[in-house]
């Protein structure tokens, strides 16, 4: 582990990144993200590809010579949300000829060929794994043939590049530490679309910090469809660590580690991750957390379901009674911890007692955020092929509301705590409601709006709480905070 740390500290304090030599930059570039964290931080991944291919980014869809829309699957409204926008793309591009419209991401692994035939408008298709084929595969384009790369890779496929920040605040950035997904839920497309999991090596995650740092980002957040996996023994997929050298097996990197290494190398960072599972989430992750003043008291864990038989059925390795003896481990080491869920309702065969059994199990926590969904049946899951989908809209539609209604009571409740307190918030823009206030996030994650007097974008301030919604945190600046 030392000589890990070493290793990198050398890395970071005396060798420079390469950047390859860049064509002139006379194309435009407009690209779309949907979805996930992931998707974001990969279309910035492709934005640097890009380039160094002579191609600047635009915001303004119809002056862009290639438009690429990096799609999700996760559910079938964000398909169909890339279909309609999709049909935009059309109308600009009959008046634009030149244009060139490109399909990114997991729809486009999912899809495949198909995209080609299904949307006349699509030039290129490529999958989350074949980003660095694409100053090939726009060579085809232009040559007057379709371009289709879809092939999932063993190996972390970008931590040799450096992404340029899209519509970046300029104070809170991305950083991708895995990719891929082995746990198989029986609900999701995920595996199928990223691959199977592999881990990226620490330094150039510390690399990629410290290029962040340096360009005054004060908030890193450490992204993979399953951060908690995280396991770097020198690369490959995870499965085959047990079949590792001794040494390798010796010197591997966890996600604990991993964490402890970015908030003891940049102190004056602020470090949040995301997502995690709650079979893999570690308490040496939690005490890590506990150790470390700039690591955000806040953990997004998905649970899907409160029922054991659901559980079961989507095949999530943990149970019902597990997930809840790990919150209250998590609660015992750090009492202020937020925690957010993912909720699935109506899934394959659930039952009001099922859905009864979900609410229980919100009412036990008591999260602070949420993210909850009806369930919709996608292609080539293990429940889009076996189970049947026999929950009907209108049931879904009343569980999904009674869901959505007691998390914004619990998230409520959880505002209301920190009323009368002085918080920490780094401030990241203006708010959307009233210009002269800024809006930041404490520690655990909860929007901040007070007025702007003399602070700015980036500082770290000291805000009293005055009032709240369910949502927001409102209130008076007291000062600077130690870590401005």
């Amino acid at each position: 582990m030392q000589e890990v740390e070493k290793i990198i500290d050398e890395k970071i304090q005396g060798k420079a990144l390469v950047t390859a030599k860049r064509k002139e930059n006379t194309k435009k570039l407009f690209i779309e993200s949907y979805g996930c964290q992931m998707n974001m931080n990969d279309s910035e991944i492709v934005a640097a590809i890009l380039d160094k291919e002579g191609y600047n980014t635009t915001q303004i869809l119809e002056e862009a010579d290639l438009v690429l829309v990096n799609t999700c699957s996760i559910r079938e409204k964000a398909e169909t949300t890339v279909r309609r926008r999709l049909q935009k793309y059309n109308a600009v591009k009959q008046v634009n000829k030149k244009m060139k419209v490109g399909v990114l991401g997991c729809m486009a692994e999912r899809l495949k060929e198909k995209f080609l035939e299904e949307e006349k408008i699509v030039d290129l298709v490529v999958g989350p794994d074949a980003y660095k084929d694409l100053p090939n595969l726009l060579e085809e384009v232009y040559e007057g043939r379709d371009a289709v790369n879809v092939i999932l890779s063993k190996e972390e496929t970008y931590g040799d590049i450096s992404p340029v920040r899209l519509n970046s605040n300029g104070v809170s950035a991305f950083v991708s530490i895995t990719r891929g997904c082995d746990n198989m839920c029986t609900f999701c497309v995920v595996p199928f679309t990223r691959g199977r999991e592999r881990s990226r090596d620490p330094k150039s995650i510390l690399e990629e910090i410290q290029s962040m740092v340096d360009k005054d980002f004060k908030e890193i957040t450490l992204l993979g469809q399953n951060v908690d996996s995280f396991l770097w023994y020198g690369g490959g997929l995870k499965k085959d660590f047990k079949k590792a050298s001794e040494m390798a097996q010796a010197t591997a990197v966890d996600f604990a580690q991993l964490l402890d290494m970015c908030a003891t190398h940049f102190p004056k960072t602020r470090f949040r991750f995301s997502t995690s599972n709650p079979q893999d989430m570690s308490l040496d992750v939690i005490h890590v957390m506990a150790k470390h003043k700039n690591i955000c008291k806040y953990i997004h864990l998905p649970v899907q379901s409160g029922s054991n038989a659901m559980l079961k059925a989507m095949n999530r390795q943990h149970t019902r009674e597990e997930y809840m003896a790990l919150v209250d481990n998590i609660f015992k080491i750090i009492p202020e911890m937020a925690l957010s869920q993912d909720m699935i309702v109506g899934f394959c065969g659930e039952t009001e007692q099922d859905h009864k059994d979900t609410l229980d199990l919100m009412e036990y926590v008591k999260y602070d955020f949420g993210f909850m969904f009806a369930y919709s049946e996608r292609p080539g899951t293990l429940a889009g092929k076996k189970m049947i989908d026999d929950v009907t809209a209108d049931v879904k539609k009343r569980r999904l509301t009674e869901v959505i209604d007691l998390q914004q009571k619990h998230a409520l409740y959880r505002t209301q705590k920190h009323l009368g307190k002085i918080e920490e918030v780094l401030i990241e823009g203006t708010s959307k409601k009233n210009p002269n206030e800024w809006k930041g996030r404490n520690t655990q994650n909860t929007v901040i709006v007070f007025p702007k007097e003399h602070y700015k974008l980036g500082d770290f301030v000291n805000v009293k709480v005055e009032d709240c919604t369910s949502a927001t945190l409102k209130g008076r600046a007291v000062g600077y905070s130690e870590n401005n």
